[in-house]
């Protein structure tokens, strides 16, 4: 609206009474201005704070032993609640962020950050946004001078599916017999799972270091049933079927002049262990 639409009063005290409710109302804009701007200088110094924290706590666990603090080696219980905290620390530094980046302006550029590409083997899946054509765009021809490109990583949630395998049989008129294509082989022969659900139990549980009754668990949120002491037989199998190829890794391994190991142990807690109290320590958390 420009200042000629605009319609004004001729009484001078109730053009008064507006220039005041405008002044009253710009001065609560500028309090509201200046008590975020605070905020956001406050909660940007502790980010940094917390950012220095979390830096030195890093070298501390993962520098060189000469540099870590304290005159022992963290237990393998402790590093798993240090790597637990920092995961907090990170997660509160990132929501503390977000609740400051409300209050700022969308017209606000953030500085651009350093990011590493994704992996080419990765499958692209382009998806093009064309805009709306407006009324005044009719008739005329639209030419592309050029676009804008990001990318986000994706992932599709692992879920389960079941293998239906017919195996027809044919028999011929005039012909005594039937035929039927022969039953592929499996590593568990007559079993529930295939290969793709032997290699999923078998990498979270050894290469993850998901125990089976953690697996037990997410696998029933799909209201699949797998027991875990069903799946440590399979895991048995498959150890077996793959003994051939662990000695074959092996007599590779022991060309070698040298042989390094890495000795590292994965802590895992057991389903039925509960943390141990300290005399006098007082009741249980819940």
């Amino acid at each position: 609206m420009s200042g000629g639409d605009l319609s004004l009063p001729d009484d001078m005290d109730l053009l008064k009474s507006m220039v005041r409710a405008m002044a009253q109302k710009t001065a609560a804009l500028e309090d509201e201005n200046a008590a975020l701007k605070a905020r956001s200088s406050d909660a940007d110094e502790r980010i940094k704070r917390l950012m220095q924290i979390l830096k030195a706590y890093d070298r501390a666990r993962f520098g060189r032993r000469s540099e870590k603090l304290g005159t022992g080696e963290p237990s393998g219980d402790e590093d798993a609640q240090q790597a637990f905290v920092f995961e907090e620390i990170e997660t509160g530094i990132s929501a503390l962020r977000a609740q400051v980046g409300k209050g700022r302006s969308s017209d606000e550029k953030r500085p651009p950050r350093a990011r590493k590409g994704f992996p080419p083997h990765l499958e692209r899946v382009e998806v093009v946004i064309e805009p709306e054509d407006l009324p005044e765009h009719a008739g005329k021809q639209k030419v592309l001078i050029g676009e804008d490109v990001s990318e986000r990583l994706d992932v599709i949630p692992a879920k389960f599916r079941v293998i239906v395998t017919r195996r027809p049989k044919y028999a011929f008129k005039g012909w005594d017999g039937v035929i039927q294509a022969l039953a592929p082989a499996h590593i568990i022969e007559s079993g529930l799972p295939t290969e793709a659900l032997l290699a999923q139990i078998a990498v979270s549980k050894y290469a993850d270091g998901l125990p089976l009754y953690r697996q037990e668990g997410i696998y029933a949120r799909d209201l699949v049933d797998l027991d875990r002491r069903l799946m440590a037989q399979w895991m048995g199998r498959v150890g077996f079927e793959l003994d051939i190829l662990a000695d074959h890794v092996l007599g590779e391994i022991l060309k070698g002049a040298r042989v390094f190991a890495d000795e590292t142990s994965l802590p895992t807690l057991a389903p039925a262990q509960a943390p141990q109290r300290k005399p006098g320590s007082g009741p249980m958390p819940r």
